[in-house]
């Protein structure tokens, strides 16, 4: 049986299946693979199953918003060392300023180009991690393997 070689895994949290479907293509012809969810108490549990490198949030969910979802995601020990990207329509600086205190790691504003989401979320894993101390249960972009 042939394996993919592990690709970095990108949750992606938006409540319009067009645009969750536009960026999956784009995200899994670039490399990664992908996990949807619909809303933010889906991102959640998907969050928990799946163990993402990395979470594209949309902030303007239904059942539970992409703010909440993001305090309770840094506020969980399993997965407070996820970085979260804040992918919304509002460019506002105060919704900026607001998404980096409900813990989002980067602010990305849509519409963007998939090329520009991709090098956004490349830039972030390709980073140091905060604390050595930090582990994580699935080897990041930048582990060394035996």
């Amino acid at each position: 049986m042939i394996t993919k070689p592990d690709r970095p895994r990108v949750l992606l949290v938006d409540d319009y299946p067009d645009a969750r479907e536009m960026y999956t293509e784009y995200l899994e012809f670039s490399g990664f693979d992908v996990v949807e969810a619909g809303n933010g108490m889906e991102a959640l549990q998907r969050a928990v199953d799946t163990t993402p490198d990395i979470i594209l949030m949309d902030l303007s969910l239904p059942v539970m918003d992409g703010w909440e979802a993001t305090r309770r995601l840094k506020a969980d020990k399993c997965t407070a060392s996820i970085p979260v990207v804040a992918l919304t329509g509002h460019a506002l600086a105060d919704i900026s300023e607001g998404a980096r205190k409900a813990g989002c790691d980067a602010f990305v504003t849509k519409p963007c180009l998939p090329e520009d989401l991709v090098r956004e979320i490349r830039r972030i894993l390709d980073r140091p991690p905060a604390s050595s101390t930090k582990k994580s249960s699935r080897p990041g972009r930048n582990a060394k393997r035996s």
